[in-house]
């Protein structure tokens, strides 16, 4: 058993080692406190609304406070429908109440069967009222759709809110998006790719800031916490490449790629593991959370911990990647927002 241990963690270092080369950010990245253009200053400030009302406003969101859940649901849907996006619930019971996936599709073009999700769920731990986990990837849907729903993708592209992935619905035939995927599953539906927006609005310059689940990752990767993560299975870091290109060319924020094990502390903490159930591809972006942010999961998880300029610069680049993914483009663009 030990020698077994010992080959695992070996077999990860060295696949860590790999994938690094691969995946490690450019030289010359932007700082942290580098100015926004005008255009991301103004996301900033929609940014900080969504997340002030989500965390502030509504607070704690989840089945033990169902009104707030729906009223998260609500602001959700009715931002989406401003920003031109067809929207509908997707609908299941759980403890006599109905909760509800929120979801914005756009049909494809040129193949529509191709379908691109992208996915942050809208709900609370509790005892929490979620200001970084998870409003800040909500919050980042949100103006993806202000951004795409005036766009024509050649492949159809869904944006979804998704319910219940805290504890104890986490990675439980009840968790929101692991009914999505499974329905998704049995219609036959070909999901080419699957990004879990999961808690992505704290950086840090600070010596030290970053920890990791696995020692080693710190010689292949920065101690400071100030770069968003990609995260993914091996089986979807084709997809993992594809995505942190895409980010790359739209933004001089840090991003840095990890392709991993799914039994390393961390790799399927949210939504993208559901899809990995329904045998799709899938990828996280994250700021890591506990593995950076102190306040994860508690009380302390409140809207003023949240960097919204550095949150904005992170909407850019994945303005950029979902336009890849999607097949989307800029001559596409049927008039209206960046």
């Amino acid at each position: 058993m030990i020698i077994l241990t010992l080959i695992l963690l070996i077999a990860v270092l060295l696949a860590a080692t790999w994938f690094s080369k691969r995946y490690r950010t450019q030289e010359q990245r932007a700082p942290l406190s580098a100015p926004l253009g005008n255009d991301e200053a103004q996301a900033a400030k929609r940014l900080q609304r969504h997340v002030q009302m989500l965390a502030g406003t509504i607070g704690e969101r989840n089945m033990w406070h169902f009104e707030r859940l729906e009223q998260a649901a609500g602001y959700i849907e009715g931002e989406l429908k401003e920003a031109g996006c067809p929207v509908r619930a997707h609908e299941y019971t759980l403890q006599g109440k109905t909760a509800r996936n929120i979801v914005a599709e756009l049909a494809g073009s040129e193949r529509p069967e191709e379908i691109v999700v992208v996915g942050a769920h809208y709900d609370s731990v509790m005892g929490s009222p979620g200001a970084n986990d998870n409003a800040t990837g909500v919050a980042a849907l949100l103006e993806l759709g202000r951004s795409l729903c005036d766009e024509r993708p050649r492949r159809t592209l869904r944006l979804a809110a998704f319910v219940n992935e805290e504890p104890p619905f986490f990675k439980t035939h009840e968790m929101g998006s692991r009914v999505y995927a499974k329905e998704a599953r049995q219609r036959g539906e070909k999901i080419v790719a699957m990004v879990s927006l999961e808690t992505i609005g704290y950086y840090s310059d600070a010596e030290e800031s970053q920890m990791f689940p696995f020692p080693p990752l710190r010689f292949f990767y920065p101690t400071r916490g100030n770069f968003v993560a990609f995260v993914s299975n091996f089986r979807s870091r084709a997809l993992l490449q594809r995505s942190l290109k895409g980010f790359r060319a739209a933004t001089d924020f840090p991003a840095e790629g990890l392709a991993a094990p799914e039994w390393l502390i961390g790799v399927d903490w949210s939504d993208q593991w559901s899809f990995w159930r329904s045998g799709y591809p899938a990828i996280m972006i994250t700021d890591t959370a506990p593995f950076r942010y102190r306040h994860y999961h508690t009380m302390r998880d409140t809207p003023d911990k949240v960097d919204y300029g550095a949150l904005a610069r992170v909407k850019s680049g994945l303005v950029g990647m979902v336009r890849g993914l999607a097949g989307s483009s800029e001559l596409q663009k049927q008039g209206g927002r960046r």
